[in-house]
């Protein structure tokens, strides 16, 4: 896992240094730290979220293996069946 504020002191070397991360594969998936959702870097919901929040996975065990479960926007099916598992019967 990767917090957005690890990447840089400044917002363009921030940016810069995500850029190069997204492109050489390091990070595919981006959560946020306070609810524990992860989900796609293209989320209309993920984009909405505090810096401070942001955090970045490499791939979805990762994200699952650090505690956060799938976002219901972005990740519909990875969701459902995550819901499944973890409900109350």
């Amino acid at each position: 896992m990767i917090r957005h504020k690890d990447l840089g002191d400044k917002p363009f070397a921030r940016s810069k240094a995500l850029w190069r991360k997204i492109q050489s594969g390091e990070i595919v998936l981006g959560g946020n730290r306070k609810l524990k959702i992860y989900g796609r870097l293209d989320c209309t919901a993920g984009k909405r979220m505090k810096a401070e929040n942001r955090v970045f996975f490499e791939n979805g065990t990762e994200a699952i293996n650090s505690g956060y479960r799938p976002c219901a926007v972005c990740m519909r099916k990875e969701y459902m069946l995550w819901k499944n598992q973890h409900s109350i019967t």
